[in-house]
């Protein structure tokens, strides 16, 4: 189902992840030290190389395709974004793993990963439906998921449980293939206005 590609916009590139970009992530992700961010798992110097194997892993098992986020102008990477959890027998996926340096959050960015990623899934992949996930706490998040015209399906209470501990209560997101054109006009807009 997931073939390592590379997606290109305007002012972004999404090539495939490879542990040739661990400076590189751990210099977009101290733009904002995002790994100080108790709700989300951005790596650090400890945890990159468990981060990109985990990430290789899954997609050797046909279950995600990491991407590095490259800003198009300086050739920068600023982030990473994922198609993870793909379920070939149902056709449904979810983008995840997605993290931006800070000076990028905020911008066009997310908006043209996502219209990238979005159109990759429901276009030449075909699936069904694309799911999005995020800790109760990161409004940030939920709010930039709302924003693309994902819906809200539901909380899972005590999801999982986190490294400190805690417990994460997780909340899902979706779009469906019978949505996605209009969910595709309204990114489109959002570009051009």
């Amino acid at each position: 189902m997931l073939e390592t590609t590379t997606l290109t916009s305007k002012s972004v590139v999404l090539a495939p992840l490879g542990v040739e970009h661990k400076d590189a992530l751990l210099d977009a992700a101290s733009d904002g030290n995002l790994w100080e961010l108790w709700f989300t798992s951005v790596p650090n110097k400890a945890t990159i190389n468990n981060y990109i194997e985990q990430a290789l892993a899954q997609q050797e098992k046909g279950l995600s395709l990491p991407f590095v986020v490259i800003e198009k102008h300086t050739q920068k990477i600023i982030g990473t974004t994922r198609f993870c959890n793909a379920d070939k027998v149902n056709r449904r996926l979810e983008i995840g793993f997605t993290w931006y340096a800070k000076s990028y959050q905020r911008t066009s960015v997310n908006t043209e990963c996502k219209l990238l990623l979005l159109t990759h899934a429901f276009e030449h992949l075909d699936v069904i439906a694309v799911e999005f996930r995020t800790h109760w706490h990161n409004l940030k998040s939920r709010n930039a998921i709302a924003r693309l015209g994902a819906k809200q399906d539901g909380v899972l209470r005590n999801h999982q449980k986190m490294a400190d501990g805690s417990y994460r209560d997780t909340v899902v997101f979706s779009i469906t293939n019978t949505e996605w054109l209009a969910v595709k006009n309204n990114l489109v807009f959002k570009l051009n206005t």
